[in-house]
């Protein structure tokens, strides 16, 4: 059995070595180091369907140390994954070739998030058992009883956002993750004992998982760990002792080995050692079939869970079928459409961030799939409402997760619940803080995930906890991510409008950044039409030519509406845009934008935050107001009047132009 098993493993190495060593760059190390376990996992233990891979209770395999990307490609194409041909294992690493450097998350490829920055699959990893743990909890243990496995590297241990996940999973108990800590004390550097001295066992155990040690080439020794693991009541880390660039003479057990490729010359010592006498890319007939039967078993287990659930009442089916589409219910826009009109009749004077509470209370009495949280700070960015049930170790029926002061974690956490599938994860904590978890927020853009940001305490505005909490940078940052709306409403209207639109937003994560202090009701008409979908549109003019264009986002457009005013008594002519996603805006046509702007207009933009994105927008001739500084410390009206964003510093602006 030991021999069979090695050829199945040595059919991962040598796919791996091989392609990196046509592409002339990769890391061959990891996946020879861990092809034993990783084939004794995916053989006995693992269960999952080539033919389905979006099967929604198959077990998730995360490869977290992402530069070991060819192992996770050399088993997708063993075990008959549709995806993933032998061409693009020759072609790892080159244009438009699915095995990329690192693992990039494709739906129905069987890669299941992108890794590659360490940590973020770990952190993945955790969303994904939380998910586990609620669905089970809504569906029972026939429907849902699927495992979470990790292949974590010493790399992904020393990352902070390691400590912030496993901490998490250890508090929550989640016990069907199992994570597979690839030991080799190598990294890039050198030994790992260059920089870190920790005693895992503790460390581990000191987060409320269970701890085991083992000889990663010892395949009783691996089935056996993981035979433990499964039936674990915490989550479970198994220390494998590996060598990294098993096999090969000259560079096993070195750094030499984890990221370059092994060399021409060595490479042909390695198949020497290890009696691997084939062809690159040749995977001799009888291993492939054995490798094919394997991925052959999987047919028959959705078969059979499928006629669990078959027997289940319709409206649990329909309930499971719905979420594993991603389709909202029909009812979310006649809900939000109320909402609106509520709000129009009594325009209330509310910080957005109070705007968004309300829409999180409204809309979490319809969706089950939302999954809410905050990184502490829940009475702060109101992210925790009347209908907000907190999930606990002991119980996941609820739809609210107290991360603590994780914010790294959160991200990557909320990645991997919309990565199960099913759920809408959303976040909060003060914008300030995005830099803790941009990390992960910018692969919630690259993998198009469904997930929300919710950043209060979004611009100077916060006031007396000063510069240190005041964010004038972010905005701009965010902005600059692809793939990310960043929405900034200025009343509870737009605030309606911009949750409405992350939330049918499929393919793309949304930030959406609130206030902190009161602002107006300020839209002028309510209508069926979302106004914010575009990203801009004009709230209010005093001519239909007017010769001043004030653009605004957020709290500063009161501020621009005051000036709007001040400007009607001198007998001066305005518009007044609104622009509530300068993503959404950013992406509409010239044309949109010329007739929506004025293109012989003076323009003024006002934002509280750093002020170069609105260059383009105002043109060479015109203005724009935000910040260049830090802010200050003192109440948020003092502030404004400091950094000169006022409607009476507009209004000196346009009387210079217009010599008035």
């Amino acid at each position: 059995m030991d021999q069979k098993l090695k050829d199945l493993s040595n059919a991962i190495r040598f796919l791996s070595i091989d392609a990196v060593q046509k592409a002339n760059s990769g890391h061959p190390g990891m996946p020879m180091g861990m092809a034993d376990v990783a084939t004794v996992l995916f053989k006995y233990y693992l269960r999952f369907n080539p033919k389905n891979p979006k099967w929604l209770n198959r077990d998730r395999f995360i490869l977290s140390a992402g530069h070991g990307s060819m192992l996770l490609y050399s088993l997708l194409y063993l075990l008959g994954y549709k995806k993933i041909k032998i061409e693009d294992i020759k072609n790892f690493r080159q244009l438009n070739s699915i095995c990329a450097g690192h693992p990039e998350y494709e739906e129905g490829s069987g890669i299941e998030t992108t890794t590659g920055p360490l940590g973020q699959g770990l952190a993945n990893s955790v969303g994904m058992a939380i998910a586990q743990e609620i669905f089970q909890k809504r569906f029972g243990s026939d429907i849902v009883n699927n495992k979470t496995f990790v292949f974590a590297s010493d790399g992904d241990l020393m990352e902070g956002i390691s400590h912030e996940a496993m901490s998490l999973a250890g508090h929550l108990n989640l016990k069907n993750l199992i994570v597979f800590f690839d030991n080799n004390k190598i990294s890039i550097d050198g030994p790992t004992s260059l920089s870190v001295s920790d005693n895992y066992k503790k460390r581990f155990e000191g987060y409320g998982w269970s701890f085991q040690e083992i000889n990663g080439h010892n395949f009783k020794q691996i089935s056996g760990a993981i035979k433990k693991a499964t039936k674990s009541k915490k989550p479970t880390v198994i220390s494998c002792k590996t060598i990294i660039g098993f096999g090969s003479p000259n560079k096993s057990g070195k750094a030499s080995s984890h990221g370059s490729p092994l060399g021409d010359d060595e490479v042909k010592l390695v198949r020497k050692k290890l009696g691997w006498k084939h062809q690159p890319f040749e995977i001799p007939s009888d291993i492939m079939n054995s490798w094919r039967e394997i991925g052959l078993k999987g047919e028959e287990l959705e078969t059979k869970w499928k006629n669990i659930l078959d027997k289940k009442d319709k409206k649990i089916k329909e309930e499971v079928e719905r979420l594993a589409r991603g389709d909202l219910p029909l009812s979310l826009d006649q809900i939000l459409g109320d909402e609106k009109l509520n709000f129009f009749q009594t325009k209330p004077k509310m910080a957005t961030r109070q705007c968004s509470s309300s829409v999180i209370k409204t809309i979490t009495n319809i969706l089950p799939e939302l999954i809410g949280g905050s990184a502490d700070l829940s009475g702060s960015n109101n992210t925790k409402t009347e209908n907000s049930k907190v999930i606990t170790s002991k119980n996941f029926s609820g739809n609210y997760i107290h991360y603590g002061v994780r914010e790294h974690a959160m991200g990557g956490a909320m990645n991997g619940i919309a990565l199960y599938g099913g759920l809408i994860p959303f976040g909060g904590t003060f914008l300030i803080f995005s830099d803790y978890l941009k990390p992960s927020l910018r692969l919630s853009a690259l993998m198009k995930l469904r997930v929300i940001y919710v950043f209060s305490h979004d611009s100077i505005g916060l006031g007396e906890d000063g510069p240190t909490h005041q964010p004038v940078e972010h905005l701009e940052s965010l902005r600059a991510i692809p793939n990310l709306n960043v929405f900034r409403p200025a009343d509870i209207n737009e605030t309606i409008e911009c949750w409405e639109i992350a939330l049918k937003s499929k393919n793309n994560p949304s930030a959406i950044a609130l206030s902190r202090q009161k602002l107006p009701y300020v839209s002028e008409h309510n209508s069926g039409e979302n106004m914010s979908a575009k990203g801009a549109y004009v709230l209010k003019k005093t001519s239909d030519n007017p010769n001043i264009t004030l653009i605004a986002s957020g709290s500063e457009v009161e501020i621009a509406l005051e000036a709007q005013e001040k400007l009607k008594v001198l007998n001066i002519n305005s518009k007044v845009i609104s622009v509530p996603c300068f993503d959404l805006f950013d992406k509409q046509s010239k044309d949109f934008k010329e007739q929506l702007l004025g293109a012989n207009t003076f323009k003024i933009s006002i934002e509280a935050s750093n002020e170069s994105g609105w260059k383009s927008v105002v043109g060479k001739d015109g203005v724009t107001l935000g910040m260049t500084t830090f802010g200050k410390s003192a109440p948020y009206k003092d502030i404004y009047q400091l950094f000169n964003l006022t409607s009476d510093e507009i209004v000196k602006i346009v009387k210079a132009k217009l010599n008035k």
